[in-house]
């Protein structure tokens, strides 16, 4: 697999919650803080998204995605002057627009899903990510366009085994969304994401996700990708934000603890496949990293 697959199958993205949200117009709704990684796109209709903390409610047209990692407050409004009402109270009251009506005339009618994630390290992921990230340009509409369009048809209209599918098609928009915006801002932004856009460090990460228990050593790593030992390492921790050597102990441990979690090896076996020649020196990166012993995390 390529690593954004791998750290994405290691999070386990578990579906909070997919389908539609539909506003009428002069309707505004407020989200209250939340974790995990929430991803929607706009089918019709248009809304204003804000978030708290950021000064600029931004407009969402048809086609428009977005992406909010974990945090603080947000809300849709299909009318900035309306005062926003909670979602909560809404759905307890069993007020909300039904999404199969689509919002109505001047509505909005949105579909995606909250993702939480439940392995080890997720900043790896979201630690990078903006507040907000808007996903607008035509080209990148464009892509998204197949699964919006089959994801708000199978919540306009229901089959069985719709449900499935709509979690399936929103972890689809979800993967299109990241892979976009890496292409977009890789260029201007720092950290582990967006040095997959990169040809060389992508190639270096590859490396170490492909054989883990490797010895890997700087020279080794520069030399698999072209470069001198001093260019690649100032470039790999400009562009990931940490040093080549790091980052494989970190995704060591990553595939570590998933392994204590779920699997029956032993600890000396997974210290040995992932390059450690003693079980103790494992357990020491292990804590390092982690903060705790293997023993403690099993």
């Amino acid at each position: 697999m390529d690593p954004l697959s791998e750290l994405l199958s290691l999070l386990k993205p578990r579906s909070y919650v997919s389908g539609g949200i539909a506003l009428n117009r002069e309707l505004a709704i407020q989200w209250p803080q939340h974790d995990g990684i929430k991803c929607y796109a706009v089918v019709s209709g248009q809304c204003w998204l804000s978030v708290e903390g950021v000064a600029d409610p931004i407009l969402l047209t048809a086609g428009d995605c977005y992406l909010l990692p974990p945090g603080p407050p947000f809300s849709l409004a299909t009318d900035l002057t309306v005062q926003p009402v909670n979602f909560a109270v809404l759905r307890a009251a069993r007020s909300l627009t039904n999404p199969t009506t689509g919002g109505g005339e001047e509505g909005c009618f949105l579909v995606g899903g909250h993702f939480l994630l439940t392995g080890h390290h997720a900043d790896m992921l979201l630690g990078p990510l903006p507040p907000i990230v808007h996903i607008q340009n035509e080209s990148d509409k464009t892509t998204m366009r197949w699964s919006l369009e089959r994801m708000a048809e199978e919540v306009r209209l229901p089959q069985p085994g719709s449900a499935l599918i709509v979690q399936q098609l929103a972890y689809m928009m979800l993967i299109q969304a990241l892979r976009l915006h890496v292409n977009d801002s890789a260029s201007t932004s720092v950290g582990w994401l967006f040095s997959l856009a990169d040809k060389q460090l992508s190639m270096a990460l590859a490396c170490m996700h492909e054989d883990p228990g490797h010895d890997w050593t700087l020279r080794k790593l520069a030399m698999k990708v072209g470069m001198s030992r001093s260019s690649f390492a100032k470039h790999f921790k400009a562009k990931v934000g940490a040093a080549p050597i790091e980052y494989l102990t970190h995704w060591r441990m990553l595939l570590a603890c998933d392994r204590l979690k779920n699997a029956n090896d032993s600890i000396a076996r997974i210290a040995t496949s992932l390059g450690y020649e003693s079980e103790s020196a494992f357990g020491k990166a292990f804590k390092r990293v982690i903060g705790c012993s293997p023993r403690q995390h099993q």
